[in-house]
């Protein structure tokens, strides 16, 4: 996975820096990087893989390619890194129940993940909550009517985090909200979506290592989807294909399974691409 810095980050760190909030800005970003690696931990269940992550004065985004899957699999993906999220400062909350000396430690990184839980719900690109919006409406109305609605929510909440920016100009000015109203700008009218790409491991490497081997046997009826949760790291993993009958129709090492994700639909059973379909 590489690693992006845009020069705003740079120079938003520093203002922070200077305000002698640095530790704060460090809060963040680790805050953010998480809630990436949690919709990465859902990519890996259907065969993605995080290809870059860069990172952003208001957060971090990751990049790839998630073309053709589901409706469905792409609402739990976008809802994988809020989750995280939240799994994060509820462990902070239940840490403070049982040590509390460590609140003044932990208690910035708490509000944090909190917050970026919260904030990513709501209804605007890039946020999650605008891609989960974004699926519901295609599902109920189709993908024109869904960007349609998507841009007008995503304008919609840009301009009260704009409006909330020009208010703390008359007290203390608050540039988090300038740059967070500008990332909703540029997510809602920037390029195509593409942050993960196919999974494809280093076998080279891991054999140097050594592995175990796991030997799994499935129905060639099985989805190629559901043949991805049996992957483990630092194992390879042999797959017995059988038919209807449990008479077994072939074995699958790895690389073979990999050479059949990189073409499949991984919604369809393996049995389509194991007689030579692809």
């Amino acid at each position: 996975m590489a690693v992006s810095v845009h020069p705003l980050f740079v120079l938003f760190g520093l203002f922070f820096f200077l305000r002698g909030e640095l530790f704060l800005f460090l809060v963040c970003t680790a805050a953010a990087v998480i809630h990436e690696y949690g919709h990465a931990l859902y990519a890996a269940r259907i065969g993605c893989r995080m290809e870059r992550i860069l990172l952003l004065p208001c957060g971090a985004v990751v990049q790839g390619d998630i073309e053709g899957i589901s409706l469905a699999d792409e609402v739990k993906l976008a809802l994988a890194g809020p989750a995280v999220n939240a799994a994060c400062a509820v462990l902070f909350v239940a840490l403070w129940w049982f040590f509390p000396d460590t609140y003044a430690f932990t208690d910035t990184a708490a509000y944090m993940s909190a917050g970026l839980c919260v904030i990513n719900l709501l209804p605007a690109y890039p946020l999650d909550g605008g891609r989960v919006l974004c699926c519901v409406i295609t599902r109920l109305r189709g993908a024109k009517a869904a960007r349609r609605v998507c841009v007008a929510c995503s304008l919609i909440v840009a301009a009260a985090v704009l409006a909330l920016f020009v208010l703390s100009c008359f007290a203390a000015v608050n540039f988090t909200l300038l740059f967070f109203a500008l990332f909703i700008l540029f997510g809602t009218f920037g390029g195509k979506d593409c942050r993960y790409t196919r999974l494809c491991p280093d076998f080279a490497k891991a054999l140097a290592r050594g592995a175990e081997v796991k030997r799994v046997a499935l129905s060639g009826g099985c989805t190629v989807k559901k043949a991805l949760s049996f992957l483990e790291r630092g194992k390879l993993v042999e797959f017995a294909v059988h038919d209807g009958q449990g008479e077994l129709l072939c074995v699958l090492g790895e690389r073979e399974f990999f050479e059949i994700l990189r073409v499949a639909d991984i919604y369809s059973p393996l049995e389509r691409y194991i007689n030579g379909a692809f």
